[in-house]
């Protein structure tokens, strides 16, 4: 992950930096660790808690379009619709951190 430091650092010019808190590939690569330990079950309960049924259906579909207009086959294809959500998620997270840096603090 390390090695990454220089695209790293070019985000945080580009306004890329999560309240001061991660960088957008920092915050990536945690819930890329977080995912890889949880066991199905647990990422099904996450999914269902944070992912509308409509969109992760949305998503599917898109990706195996996506999959057939691009001639991705074999595990890649299988993966898209998995990449879609994991970027969704990202996206949710990444707002819901900006949202709480906004909130006054309470004293």
């Amino acid at each position: 992950m390390d090695g990454g430091s220089g695209a790293a650092a070019e985000g945080d010019k580009m306004g890329f930096d999560i309240g001061g808190r991660l960088t957008r590939e920092e915050l990536a690569w945690e819930l890329v660790e977080v995912f890889e330990e949880l066991p199905t079950e647990r990422i099904n309960e996450l999914l269902a808690k944070n992912v509308p049924f409509e969109t992760l259906r949305f998503l599917s579909v898109y990706a195996d379009d996506f999959g057939a207009a691009n001639a991705i086959e074999g595990v890649a294809r299988k993966r898209l619709a998995n990449l879609l959500v994991l970027g969704y998620l990202l996206r949710v997270l990444e707002d819901r951190l900006i949202d709480d840096g906004d909130e006054p603090a309470e004293e």
